[in-house]
C-alpha cells in the first residue's frame, strides 16, 4: 500500500469519526478521542477538518489538543508506556521509576524511542494506587513495578518472550 493510500484511507476514517460525532454536545472531545483510538494520534491535517465542522478557529481546536497530555500529534512507537506520576504511586516510588525509565528508554515523557517500539508517557492515576508504582504497558496495568521489573517490561516488548503480567 503507497503512502498516498494510507492518507486517503485515513482521511476517509477521520472525515466519518467527525460526522458521527459532530452533533453531539461538547463534541470537540468525543472526536478527537475518536480520532486517537482510532489513528493512534490525532494528525495535523485532521485540525482543520475538526474546526470547520464545528465551526472554531484551527487554533481553539489546536489549544485543547496541546491542553490534554493525553492527545498525541505524532504517532506512538508500537508499543505505549505510562507511568503513573500520581501522589499515591509517588509515595510508593514512581519518581525513582520515573527518572530510571527516561535514562532506560533513552527518551523523555512523550518521546518515542529511536527504534519506534517504545513511546514513553506519564499519566495521572491508573486505579491502583495501593500496588503503585504502577505502569500501563498498551492496555495493560501492571502494580509494584521496580527498576528490575521496568526492564523485564521492556524485554516483553522488544522480544515478545517474557508475560507482562
Amino acid at each position: 500500500m503507497t503512502t498516498h493510500a494510507f492518507d486517503e484511507q485515513r482521511e476517509q476514517r477521520v472525515v466519518g469519526i467527525i460526522a458521527e460525532l459532530k452533533d453531539k454536545p461538547g463534541a470537540l472531545l468525543p472526536i478527537l478521542h475518536g480520532i486517537q483510538d482510532s489513528e493512534g494520534y490525532i494528525p495535523e491535517s485532521s485540525v482543520a477538518m475538526i474546526a470547520a465542522e464545528l465551526n472554531l478557529s484551527r487554533a481553539e481546536v489546536h489549544g485543547v489538543i496541546s491542553f490534554y497530555h493525553h492527545f498525541r500529534t505524532t504517532p506512538p512507537g508500537r508499543h505505549v508506556m505510562q507511568v503513573c506520576v500520581a501522589e499515591a504511586c509517588q509515595a510508593r516510588g514512581s519518581r525513582e521509576l520515573e527518572s530510571y525509565a527516561q535514562e532506560k528508554l533513552g527518551v523523555g515523557f512523550h518521546q518515542t524511542t529511536s527504534d519506534r517500539e517504545i513511546t514513553l508517557e506519564k499519566v495521572y492515576c491508573l486505579g491502583n494506587c495501593a500496588c503503585g508504582p504502577s505502569v500501563r504497558v498498551d492496555d495493560d496495568i501492571v502494580g509494584r513495578v521496580s527498576n528490575e521489573r521496568f526492564d523485564e517490561l521492556v524485554e516483553a516488548l522488544t522480544t515478545q518472550t517474557v508475560e507482562l503480567k
